[in-house]
């Protein structure tokens, strides 16, 4: 799995048009499933993000996590995270997990999100249409690949 992290102030959410959820401050997390991934991966993932020190203490270091904090979170699934562009300029997206797969995971993802410290956990839908809006702090922009946790 793929998981792009922004600090965020504020984040909002749109979707098909007719929904809207938003998170103050927090993390907004991209999350994107590669065909290989599976439902067990994600309550160690989950848990680095929560608990990935990021955020200013009272000295301005990233020493403080979201879930420390008692911030909030938005997730939204992007497949287009396993977008490959080695050929062309049209992009191939043949690694991205398809459902059940990817819905499993994306489901699973959330839920551990919600046993962490966060006040809130909002969500996009999954293959929705969606337009996020967000203020990143910082910026800070976090890409975690679980991938890199098995190589050596």
């Amino acid at each position: 799995m793929k998981a792009v992290l922004q600090r965020v102030s504020s984040a909002q959410i749109d979707i098909d048009g007719v929904g809207r959820r938003a998170i103050g401050t927090g993390l907004v997390i991209l999350l994107g499933v590669k065909d290989t991934d599976t439902p067990a991966m994600c309550e160690k993932l989950a848990k680095k993000c929560a608990g990935l020190r990021i955020f200013d203490d009272e000295n301005g270091a990233l020493n403080l996590s979201a879930e420390e904090l008692g911030y909030e979170a938005l997730v939204v699934s992007n497949f287009t995270l396993y977008a490959d562009t080695k050929k062309g300029k049209r992009p191939g997206f043949t690694r991205a997990a398809k459902p059940p797969v990817s819905v499993d995971c994306y489901n699973e993802f959330v839920a551990q999100m919600k046993k962490t410290g966060l006040r809130q956990v909002q969500t996009g839908e999954f293959g929705a249409e969606m337009h996020i809006s967000l203020v990143n702090e910082g910026p800070i922009t976090i890409v975690i690949d679980t991938d890199e946790w098995e190589r050596k």
